[in-house]
């Protein structure tokens, strides 16, 4: 059975650019806001997240905290546009496995992916 993965992500081209990447090895879910992303959490088998920062109504450190109340098992890959390094210190310290900076290179995502899901 393939690994599902859920993307949160507020841009579309962002959302269909992942799943394009990812589509052919994994099970992806898309969703466009945190909001939708802890509804699916709650009603569907999730392995990994891609987890967008910068979000419209709840950034992706608050989806992240909302997700440890009922979900905390499941890894996390933040995703950042900015590459600031507070980002990605504040992403590490909330307990996500890595980040990637956007845009990033189809295999190095696909490489993140899979050293994550072969912990599991």
């Amino acid at each position: 059975m393939q690994k599902r993965i859920l993307v949160v992500d507020d841009d579309e081209m962002n959302l269909m650019r992942t799943k394009r990447i990812l589509g052919r090895n994994y099970d992806v879910c898309l969703t466009g806001s945190g909001p939708e992303a802890l509804d699916t959490l709650k009603r569907e088998k999730i392995d990994l997240v891609l987890l967008d920062i910068e979000m419209p109504k709840m950034n992706g450190f608050e989806t992240f905290e909302r997700m440890k109340e009922f979900a905390a098992g499941i890894p996390v890959i933040f995703l950042t546009a900015s590459g600031q390094e507070d980002d990605v210190l504040n992403a590490i310290r909330l307990g996500a496995v890595n980040y990637l900076k956007k845009p990033y290179p189809p295999q190095e995502l696909l490489t993140r992916v899979a050293q994550e899901l072969d912990k599991r």
